[in-house]
């Protein structure tokens, strides 16, 4: 009996050739790191590695966004038990990056200060956070985007990351995915 035909194969890339591209990028990665970045001969400032670069803009983000659930408690006090587990998980993640994020404003000197600023109308000069929506579901919405665009923005990077750092990244780029989720179908 003959066999049949093997299938065709599909045009690009094989899973196989991937993995052994960025395994030899990694690689490359990891052996470029040389004097260049840690400053020159002459004695000049040091640069920061690229790894560098990543942790601190993920720290940075991260604190961010954990401004940004600082506003949405002040403003939707009766959130902040829903909130504040996701807002310290947040905060962890930028002090995993070495990161500082401060903690989250007491009660009564939240709602008492912050409200006014993060509802400044869209002609307003920008505070560090943006405006929080009134209406208590579309801020909820409006922190599960925040929380999904970082996701999705740190998955990105992943591939420009050393090993550590990369699964790091991976691992807060799901817990954002999670906390978007959470989020919006939270009370279905």
């Amino acid at each position: 009996m003959p066999f049949p035909p093997p299938p065709r194969a599909l045009p690009g890339p094989r899973r196989r050739s991937l993995l052994a591209s960025a395994a030899g990028a990694a690689l490359l990665v990891g052996c470029s790191t040389g004097s260049s970045e840690s400053g020159g001969s002459d004695g000049g400032p040091s640069r920061p590695s690229a790894a560098e670069r990543v942790r601190a803009r993920a720290a940075q983000d991260s604190q961010e966004l954990a401004r940004r659930y600082d506003t949405v408690i002040a403003a939707h006090p009766a959130l902040a038990e829903r909130l504040r587990p996701l807002r310290a998980q947040v905060a962890a993640h930028a002090e995993a990056f070495g990161g500082t994020a401060r903690p989250s404003p007491g009660a009564t000197e939240a709602a008492t200060t912050a409200p006014e600023v993060s509802r400044a109308p869209a002609g307003a000069e920008a505070s560090r956070s943006p405006a929080v929506p009134a209406d208590e579901k579309d801020a909820l919405a409006s922190l599960a985007a925040a929380e999904r665009s970082l996701s999705d923005r740190r998955t990105a990077t992943l591939l420009r990351a050393p090993g550590e750092l990369a699964r790091l990244l991976a691992s807060v780029a799901a817990a954002g995915a999670a906390h978007a989720y959470l989020l919006t179908e939270g009370d279905k």
